[in-house]
């Protein structure tokens, strides 16, 4: 996979209890080496830039640095490896990551690990770390609060196939039997020149101001559906997160 990469994708979320909602929206993710972050030329900065405050770890650190203390953590040494992360970048100063993904490798190019970093709308992350199997599948326990309707139980059942031409990415909420939430990315590879970032940008205006506002508009939406409001339970900070 090279990297930095851009891809136009469709956001899809289907909600199957305790009513049906669904929804879909155009958007677009970089697909980047987190060693090699692209730093697009002024003024077209506006609409791309990475920080390392807006991912795991510490903000005085880089987003590598982080990425190997949490793994490190966990007893994994990936350093002189390739990590690549598919997330949405700042635009206009402001970024909304719902999910940005890590595919992680040691220095002979096998993956190690995905992290799964998770960001809800209450300022709130957390990041799992996944080992899927050679499909690209990986289950795990629920963890973090997302969706003020669903409370802190089930598990995941994610599909993380690593980018090429196209990305599809599957997220299954499972509770006991049923399957009451599914959302999927799915897209096309565009080259990350200063065009390709243009007709990005032009296609969808703000993108991360958009995502973040069709989550809440949704949101709003099933609350005046009558749909319960689950608590949402403390959220220490979790370790290397």
């Amino acid at each position: 996979m090279s990297a930095p990469a851009l891809y136009d994708t469709t956001i899809a979320h289907v909600r199957h209890t305790p009513v049906r909602n669904a929804f879909r929206y155009r958007s677009y993710s970089w697909l980047v080496d987190v060693d090699d972050l692209p730093r697009p030329a002024w003024p077209l900065r506006a609409l791309a830039e990475f920080r390392a405050q807006d991912h795991l770890g510490e903000p005085d650190q880089t987003l590598r640095q982080n990425l190997d203390d949490f793994l490190a953590l966990h007893g994994i040494d990936v350093r002189g490896g390739r990590v690549l992360m598919l997330a949405n970048a700042r635009v206009l100063g402001y970024v909304f990551n719902p999910l940005s993904v890590f595919w992680c490798h040691d220095p002979a190019g096998e993956l190690v690990a995905v992290v799964a970093e998770v960001h809800n709308t209450y300022g709130e992350r957390h990041a799992y770390l996944l080992r899927p199997g050679p499909d690209g599948r990986a289950e795990f326990a629920k963890e973090f609060y997302v969706s003020p309707f669903h409370p802190v139980d089930g598990r995941y059942v994610m599909s993380l196939p690593a980018p090429d031409e196209r990305v599809a990415i599957t997220v299954e909420l499972h509770r006991g039997e049923g399957r009451p939430f599914v959302a999927t990315v799915r897209g096309v590879r565009r080259g990350a020149g200063t065009a390709a970032l243009l007709r990005a940008a032009a296609r969808v205006p703000w993108v991360t101001l958009t995502v973040a506002a069709q989550i809440r508009y949704q949101g709003i939406r099933l609350w005046l559906r009558r749909i319960p409001v689950v608590p949402r339970p403390p959220h220490p900070r979790q370790p290397g997160v």
